[in-house]
């Protein structure tokens, strides 16, 4: 009698259900009994029932066994996660080398070599860069003739503001010479005065007066 193919679908019967249940975990750890004899293979079997009721089966100890594949399963996922970092590595080396060469013979064209290579609109699009390039050039170089212009200008100012000072400074000094060159004329001028008025007599003042 050939058994019909069974569905895969959660039986609605709770009897059947049941039963099906017992039957196949009868199975199943019969099997793992079966694997770990026959094939010398460390078998660890759990199985919950629908009200959470244990059935357990272990070639070995259970808690070791546990413990073994709780590790291994640590270890796998540690060398997944390596694999996977370099395997990320190795697309971004790849992306960089790409962009670097799409670099070099981007400078290469705007050094004017191997343009016999390229199609019109590569030189169109080498000539735009170089323009650009060009204009940026220009701008930069505008912007440093500007400041040089405007530090020689403050420059100029300091310069100027110093040459005043020095001005001024020489017409105080100048002034003070001539005040100070009139204070001698004038007390020479006393002094020969005094001179000529003062007169050395020898005798009586009658004598004096006659004269």
């Amino acid at each position: 009698m050939v058994r019909g193919k069974v569905e895969m679908k959660r039986i609605e019967n709770a009897s059947s259900r049941q039963v099906s249940f017992s039957k196949r975990r009868n199975g199943m750890l019969k099997k793992a009994y079966e694997l770990s004899v026959l094939c010398d293979a460390e078998v660890a079997l759990i199985i919950f029932s629908p009200k959470g009721r244990l059935y357990e089966f272990s070639s070995s100890n259970m808690q070791k066994s546990i413990q073994k594949y709780l590790e291994s399963r640590r270890n796998r996922n540690t060398g997944t996660e390596v694999e996977e970092h370099m395997q990320h590595l190795k697309n971004e080396a790849e992306l960089m080398s790409k962009k670097i060469e799409l670099l070099e013979n981007s400078h290469r064209k705007l050094l004017g070599h191997n343009l016999g290579e390229c199609s019109m609109e590569e030189l169109q699009e080498t000539e735009n860069k170089l323009q650009k390039t060009l204009n940026t050039i220009r701008s930069r170089k505008a912007q440093l003739f500007k400041e040089e212009i405007e530090k020689l200008h403050a420059k100029e100012k300091i310069l100027l503001e110093e040459n005043q000072r020095l001005l001024e400074k020489m017409e105080l000094t100048k002034t003070h010479a001539l005040e100070k060159q009139r204070e001698i004329g004038s007390y020479s001028q006393i002094t020969q005065n005094a001179e000529v008025e003062t007169e050395l007599f020898i005798g009586l003042p009658t004598t004096r007066n006659g004269r």
